[in-house]
């Protein structure tokens, strides 16, 4: 199966000269969690996700209309095109931990997202066990914590995995 058939289209983008407000506002009005950031050409500059504004805010102190996109944006995002195949985005999913890749035209311009939503619906849909031990693989590769974090409630000589 083609990522085209899958993905959540068209893709709602916000400019990474915006400030954090917009990207906010988008994910809720469209109830997604992460929006590619687009320059001036159109082109795929970087992703914001909702974690990305709730920490810069957190960090910065500020609101967010005060808080440039580009300050909090990944600038470096993975990124697959429409005719690649759904095996192929679950690879750059596991390997990169990420939960939602833009998928772009032939000029790196969204025209989508795959989330892990996408790819739970599909397995539902499918009921075949290749299909669902993908996902499960997919699912937990990308929930795995990428390192150990110190809580600030407890005791400074604890240190815990992050989640």
């Amino acid at each position: 199966m083609k990522i085209k058939e899958l993905m959540s289209h068209p893709a709602v983008t916000c400019l990474s000269s915006d400030s954090l407000d917009i990207p906010a506002r988008l994910m809720w009005e469209y109830d997604c969690g992460a929006v590619p950031v687009v320059n001036d050409d159109g082109r795929l500059a970087g992703v914001v996700t909702d974690r990305d504004i709730c920490m810069a805010a957190y960090t910065q102190g500020r609101p967010l209309h005060t808080i440039p996109v580009a300050s909090a944006m990944a600038k470096h995002p993975v990124a697959t095109h429409g005719n690649d195949t759904i095996e192929a985005a679950e690879v750059l999913m596991r390997d990169n931990q990420i939960r939602r890749v833009p998928v772009l035209d032939d000029n790196g311009r969204p025209v989508g997202v795959l989330s892990m939503n996408d790819l739970a619906r599909l397995a539902v849909r499918a009921k075949r066990s290749e299909v669902d031990r993908t996902v499960v693989q997919t699912l937990a590769a990308t929930c795995q914590p990428r390192g150990h974090a110190i809580h600030p409630h407890e005791d400074a000589a604890l240190v815990t995995t992050a989640h």
